[in-house]
């Protein structure tokens, strides 16, 4: 038997080097845990300039231009021309959408040109990364005048090595930001939440050893007896270690590095678990060539089996709200430790112990934040309703965003399963699209859940049956369901009835309705509180007749925008199902769904 175990252990280390490897790779040696390491923040003020032509760009005959405004070029004097100037040019906050710093901006899709300029003390042996949280969607940055790179997708972090480009002063960074939307994006074009653009997360000059740390993965063990995990470093040197210290748990290990400088470790240990109810987070620190990275880091294990779904080895249920990525008060994209703090503790107001973070990837900061308050997570890529899965082109764009994500993330306890989409058709192609992307997630992570959002149930006779092929091939099956809101009336739906072709568990991942805060009436009125409060009662009656059902993410915390909601004096550009309004103020479905969860979490 130990003999069995000891050969699943190596097995799971080699399935981890393997997928270290592919991420690294992907990523260029993407520098793990940013915020930690030493930096200068490029956080605040930058100047703006709004090319709807892309003159800054493009030439007149639409050709790339040898001195665009990434050159940021000076007039020699009174008699030379050049058209733009960005010392004069108005200021935008970073990190900050454009849409809700400038009204003219609010609706605009386009390029902006972002620049800042800064000084650094340029150290000899040492090298630079330039790290980006997020910029949407598409961004070209340069610095001092030369091109260092290119990203494609709104809602991960990217890093280019910028040492052989900066100097010690008089330096500048600018960034072409491009936020239109095209069929062949991830998302695509037509999609339920505001088109935030600009450099929208926070922007750091990492200050690096000649030879550092660059990723890492840490999580506990299969037989939940030790601690397991991954180092790399960003080039490889001869009898190189790495240290890796757990002083709570009495760990100070000594990691030789092979030659391609990685190294896996499986360390016996016997750690408090993390968990909604104690969610315990453990000092880790790696110290390599002078630099020790710190980062708190929880341990878990997570499992379905039948239809239920177990944390530490006991059943849960998952008391969810879904959540986008948007201001607590108000519109805007939110960035900020204060946002997420805020945000998560009214997950945890409403008995929440699981949050969904739709519909893509979240800042670093919410997913840190759910880690300290025991919150679980479902975290999501924008695989959204009508992707192109005909386009091979677009399956990497998808397979990037889902490796930026599992890879920025992997170290975080909360989260405990990977969405690959969100309510899209029941055809061939997507589901060889999807089933690629799900190989992909188990291949960079064989420790998480794989799951997907599906509105795709067909009619029974007794009400609903989930018959989506795709179930097949997922660990948990989402359900978005709106009955009382865009099908039959709210109190038809507590008799409706579900059933399953897949012994699986089931998350209701999305069902709600709309209510403008503050608008009253009968029950029957739709728009007011009473009405959504009313679909809350009879669509918890239903699911309590679910017998697969493990959990709930109603659609959604929060009031947010969105250009697919016009009504006058009601949206106006909201999407009105948020158990808040837009200002955090409580609807009457708030205080039902509190009650259900207290119910549930005393049982």
């Amino acid at each position: 038997m130990k003999h069995s175990s000891r050969i699943t252990s190596i097995v799971t280390l080699v399935i981890m080097l393997l997928s270290f490897t592919s991420m690294a790779s992907n990523l260029d040696q993407y520098v793990q845990n940013a915020g930690a390491r030493q930096h200068i923040s490029l956080n605040g003020q930058w100047h703006r300039i709004l090319d709807p032509y892309e003159n800054g760009y493009y030439n007149h005959r639409y050709e790339p231009h040898e001195n665009g405004y990434f050159k940021n070029a000076k007039a020699k004097d009174k008699g030379d021309l050049v058209e733009y100037n960005f010392a004069t040019a108005p200021l935008i906050n970073v990190p900050g959408d454009w849409n809700t710093q400038e009204e003219q901006l609010f609706l605009y899709e386009g390029t902006v040109w972002y620049e800042k300029s800064f000084n650094v003390e340029k150290i000899t042996n040492k090298r630079y990364v330039m790290h980006f949280g997020a910029v949407n969607y598409k961004a070209i940055v340069y610095v001092n005048g030369t091109k260092v790179g290119e990203h494609e997708g709104g809602f991960t972090s990217f890093q280019f090595d910028v040492t052989e480009q900066i100097k010690d002063k008089d330096n500048f960074v600018i960034v072409k930001v491009d936020n239109r939307r095209e069929r062949d994006q991830v998302p695509t074009v037509n999609t339920d939440w505001w088109n935030y653009g600009g450099i929208t997360r926070s922007v750091s000059l990492l200050e690096l050893p000649e030879r550092y740390l660059a990723d890492y993965s840490v999580r506990l063990n299969d037989k939940g007896d030790g601690v397991i995990g991954m180092v790399s470093v960003s080039s490889p040197g001869k009898k190189d270690e790495v240290t890796v210290s757990i002083p709570e748990l009495k760990i100070n290990t000594n990691v030789k590095l092979d030659a391609k400088g990685m190294a896996s470790f499986d360390i016996k240990a016997n750690p408090n678990l993390w968990s909604p109810e104690a969610p315990k987070l453990y000092e880790v620190s790696f110290a390599f060539n002078g630099e020790t990275v710190k980062d708190k880091i929880g341990f878990r294990s997570v499992k379905v089996e039948g239809t239920e779904i177990f944390v530490n080895g006991k059943s849960m249920f998952l008391r969810g709200i879904s959540i986008h990525e948007e201001s607590p008060f108000g519109g805007g994209r939110a960035w900020s430790e204060a946002d997420a703090r805020t945000l998560l503790t009214w997950a945890k107001e409403l008995g929440c112990n699981f949050v969904r973070l739709a519909h893509y990837p979240h800042n670093e900061m919410m997913l840190k934040i759910a880690d300290e308050l025991g919150l679980l997570v479902w975290s999501e890529i924008p695989v959204y309703w009508t992707v192109m899965f005909d386009s091979k082109d677009v399956y990497a764009k998808a397979e990037k965003q889902l490796t930026e994500m599992i890879t920025r993330d992997k170290n975080r306890a909360a989260v405990i399963m990977w969405s690959v989409a969100n309510e899209t058709p029941v055809q061939d192609d997507r589901l060889v699209f999807l089933g690629n992307l799900i190989k992909k997630a188990r291949a960079l992570d064989p420790s998480r859940l794989i799951t997907a959002a599906m509105d795709t149930q067909s009619t029974s006779a007794n009400g609903k049956l989930i018959d989506d092929p795709l179930a097949k091939y997922v660990d948990i099956i989402g359900i978005n369901s709106y009955c009382g809101w865009y099908s039959a009336k709210p109190a038809d739906c507590g008799n409706l009835r579900w059933e399953s072709h897949y012994e699986k568990p089931i998350i209701m991942s999305e069902v709600g309705a709309g209510a403008l805060k503050g608008l009253h009436d009968k029950k029957e009125v739709i728009w007011t509180e009473e009405f959504q409060a009313d679909v809350y009662v009879h669509n918890i009656e239903m699911m309590e007749n679910m017998p697969s059902l493990r959990g709930v993410t109603p659609w959604i915390l929060k009031d947010f925008r969105s250009p697919r909601r016009p009504l006058d004096n009601v949206q106006d550009f909201w999407n009105r199902k948020g158990l808040l309004s837009e200002k955090g103020e409580r609807k009457l479905a708030w205080y039902v769904l509190r009650d259900f969860y207290q119910k549930k979490a005393a049982e």
